[in-house]
C-alpha cells in the first residue's frame, strides 16, 4: 500500500503505525507538509525509505501512484484538503473535524455529492470494542428500545486544549468540535436515529487569567507552585514538554466545560456534558442509556459495562479487555482502511457520519452563543 500524507502529525503518525501493524507492507509514499526538513532529517530506518516531498497536494496527487490519502492536517484545513483529494476517488482517511465552519462543512458535503469517494474519519471510538458490545446489548432489546441518555465527559488530559496551539479557537473551532464530535458520532451510532435540534451551554470558569499573553510555563515565576506548570517535577511525567504556554494568560483560548441537550427525531433526548479540568480519577467518559426494561451504563476508563434491568432484581456486569490507542478503536480502523485501499471492504466511519457530528457541534456552538434552541438541520 503506498500512502500519500498531507500534513504529518502526531496523530498521522499514530495511525501509520497501526496500519503497518495490520499490513508490514503500508509505507508512506509521498508526503505534503509545510515541515518536510524536519521530518526527513528525523526519519528513521524502521519506517522506511524516505518519501517524496511536494510544496502542494495537487502536485502529489497529480505525480504519485498512490492507494491511499490520509490527512492529519490541523483543523482548520480539514475540509480544504479534503476537497483536493475526493475528486481522485482514492480511499481518504480524513482527522476530525471534518470541518470548523459551516461553510466549510457545506462545501464539504456538496463536494463529497458531486464525488461520492471511499472515506474514513477518524472516530476510532465508534469502532472501539467497548462500543461494539453496547451495541451488541442494545440491539438484543434487553433494556427496550433507547428513550433517554445521559453522556459525559471529564476530561483528565484537558490541559493539552490551554498549553498547546489547541488553545487558538480559530483552529479548534471550539471544543465541541474538537472532544465532543467523537462522543456525538458514537452516541448516534449506538442510538440510530436522526438528530433534530440541540441547545447548549458553555462556561470559563478555570482557564483565564491577567497573565501576559504569550507566557510560557518556563518563564513563569510560579512554575514550581503552579498546579498546571508544564516543567515543575511533579507534572513533567504528565504533560508532554509541548505544553508550553501558560494556561492561565490572557489570550488563553477556548471553554474549560460545555453541555448541550439533544433532540432525537422520536422525541426523546440526550443530556451531554464535558468538562477539562477534571483530573487523574475524576477522569470518565461514557453514557446511561435508560430503556423501560433497564439501564445499560459504560465508561472508556473502567472498560466495564453494566446492564441494570428494571423489573428484575438482576445487574450485568460485562469487562472488556482494555484497548490500546483510543481504546482499541484505532486498529479496527487501521483495519478498515486496510481493506478500503484493497477494494474489499466498505467505510466503518463515513463521511455522512462526520458531516452529522460535525452539524451538531456547530449547532451547539451557535445555541451557547446565542441562547436559542438550533435546528441539526442543512440551512
Amino acid at each position: 500500500m503506498r500512502l500519500g500524507v498531507i500534513g504529518y502529525g502526531l496523530r498521522i503518525g499514530q495511525v501509520l503505525d497501526e496500519l503497518k501493524l495490520v499490513d508490514d507492507g503500508c509505507r508512506v509514499a509521498a508526503i505534503t507538509d509545510v515541515r518536510y526538513e524536519e521530518i526527513r532529517d528525523n526519519w528513521t530506518a524502521v519506517q522506511g525509505e524516505v518519501p517524496a516531498c511536494y510544496e502542494s497536494p495537487e502536485e502529489m496527487l497529480a505525480n504519485e501512484r498512490l492507494d491511499g490519502v490520509l490527512i492529519g492536517t490541523r483543523c482548520s484545513l480539514h475540509t480544504e484538503m479534503a476537497l483536493k483529494v475526493l475528486p481522485t476517488k482514492l480511499p481518504l482517511f480524513l482527522e476530525k473535524p471534518v470541518a470548523t465552519h459551516y461553510e466549510d462543512l457545506l462545501r464539504l458535503k456538496r463536494g463529497f455529492e458531486s464525488y461520492p469517494s471511499p472515506v474514513l474519519v477518524s472516530f476510532p471510538l465508534r469502532a472501539s470494542p467497548l462500543v461494539s458490545l453496547v451495541k451488541e446489548v442494545l440491539e438484543s432489546g434487553k433494556i427496550g428500545t433507547i428513550e433517554h441518555v445521559q453522556a459525559v465527559n471529564n476530561v483528565p488530559y484537558g490541559g493539552v486544549y490551554f498549553h498547546y496551539w489547541y488553545r487558538d479557537e480559530r483552529e479548534t473551532g471550539g471544543l465541541f468540535l474538537q472532544k465532543a464530535t467523537h462522543d456525538f458520532d458514537y452516541l448516534n451510532h449506538l442510538i440510530g436515529q436522526r438528530p433534530v435540534s440541540v441547545c447548549a451551554m458553555v462556561s470559563k470558569q478555570i482557564f483565564k487569567g491577567d497573565r501576559p499573553a504569550g507566557l510560557k510555563c518556563a518563564d513563569c515565576e510560579d512554575n514550581g507552585s503552579c498546579p498546571e506548570s508544564t516543567v515543575s517535577m511533579t507534572n513533567r511525567k504528565l504533560m508532554p514538554s509541548e505544553w508550553e504556554h501558560c494556561c492561565f494568560s490572557e489570550d488563553t483560548g477556548n471553554e474549560d466545560s460545555g453541555s448541550a441537550i439533544i433532540k432525537y427525531e422520536s422525541g426523546m433526548h440526550m443530556s451531554y456534558s464535558q468538562n477539562f479540568f477534571a483530573r487523574r480519577k475524576a477522569g470518565s467518559r461514557g453514557a446511561r442509556l435508560l430503556g423501560y426494561k433497564g439501564t445499560l451504563e459504560f465508561d472508556f476508563y473502567t472498560n466495564e459495562v453494566k446492564v441494570f434491568m428494571h423489573h428484575q432484581p438482576r445487574v450485568e456486569t460485562y469487562t472488556i479487555d482494555p484497548g490500546e490507542a483510543h481504546f482499541g478503536g484505532d486498529a479496527v480502523l487501521a483495519q478498515n482502511f486496510i481493506g478500503m485501499m484493497k477494494g474489499i471492504d466498505q467505510s466503518a466511519s463515513t463521511l455522512e457520519s462526520g458531516l452529522t457530528s460535525a452539524l451538531m457541534c456547530l449547532r451547539a456552538r451557535e445555541s451557547a452563543q446565542t441562547h436559542m434552541f438550533q435546528d441539526i438541520a442543512w440551512s
